[in-house]
């Protein structure tokens, strides 16, 4: 298996970005992705800055991927969009149809997001037949859901086209919305947020009546309240995964994504105190599950 970093989820200052990069240059990271998936206001890096870096990082033999944004509301979003799709040197993650269709449109291959919602192996073929080389596993899908999925790309032929990523680690990316949470919980309208979401490197944590971690804000973006890890869970994708991706949450995250790839064949269990993986199990998403469970 490879093992990927997902795009930095949460605003966080033009230095701080370009330190945690520099030290993904010596990760254990196969793939890197690159961009802004949440919100245009954020604009702490700009195209360019992002394109150095993405040449800096492919310079050290990274495979650089250019994510794009999942929720799309204005002309200039658009206009931003062409810019990445066009970009022509490097792989583009859409998130968005619209991604899709200007990739297409150039004949050029893409990786489809976590926010793009296939669930069928005729969603898929669709997309390969477009140009998808990579699909990542929408996050609230199950390994059984997984595995009898690829079996109907098997019948259909078309398995071998398509490389399989999933959201291993980190807060899960739930729902989108025009509102902008982050702001509301501040008292702010959204056109008057002042960029609070900086204030918040890995998001706002909300917490029901009984004190239970719920949700995390996160701009436009809710996110579940507990870190999904699925560590402990690595034997069970064999045959079945072939990119495990960690969402950064600071310079810990290279820590976790070097213990991934040591656990790989399963060697050691982790507790993780406050974590789940749910989902991955078939079960409600904010549960932790034992690994003995393989669905």
């Amino acid at each position: 298996m490879q093992y990927s970093l997902g795009p930095i989820l949460y605003f966080w200052p033009k230095a701080e970005v370009e330190d945690f990069y520099r030290q993904a240059l010596a990760s254990d990271a196969d793939i890197i992705y690159l961009g802004e998936t949440v919100c245009s206001k954020r604009r702490e890096l700009r195209q360019a800055d992002w394109l150095a870096l993405a040449r800096e990082l492919a310079g050290k033999g990274k495979q650089v991927v250019l994510s794009t944004m999942a929720l799309l509301e204005a002309p200039s979003e658009v206009k931003a969009l062409k810019a990445y799709c066009d970009n022509g040197e490097f792989l583009v993650e859409a998130n968005d149809v619209s991604a899709i269709q200007l990739v297409t449109e150039q004949g050029k291959p893409f990786v489809a997001g976590p926010a793009i919602n296939s669930y069928s192996q005729y969603s898929l073929k669709k997309l390969l037949d477009m140009g998808m080389q990579r699909w990542v596993m929408p996050v609230e899908l199950s390994r059984q859901w997984l595995e009898k999925m690829l079996q109907g790309c098997e019948e259909l032929g078309i398995r071998n086209r398509f490389s399989v990523e999933i959201f291993a680690y980190g807060y899960l990316p739930l729902a989108y919305s025009a509102r902008c949470f982050t702001a509301r919980s501040e008292n702010r309208s959204k056109d008057d947020c002042q960029l609070c979401c900086i204030n918040y490197p890995t998001g706002r944590l909300t917490s029901s009546q009984e004190g239970q971690s719920l949700f995390t804000l996160n701009g436009i973006q809710t996110q579940s309240g507990q870190c999904y890890n699925l560590i402990n869970d690595l034997p069970s994708m064999q045959g079945l995964v072939d990119v495990v991706r960690l969402s950064p949450l600071g310079s810990e995250t290279l820590d976790w994504l070097a213990r991934f790839r040591a656990n790989q064949d399963g060697q050691q269990h982790w507790s993780l105190p406050g974590s789940c993986n749910g989902y991955w199990h078939s079960i409600v998403g904010m549960a932790k599950a034992g690994t003995e469970s393989a669905s």
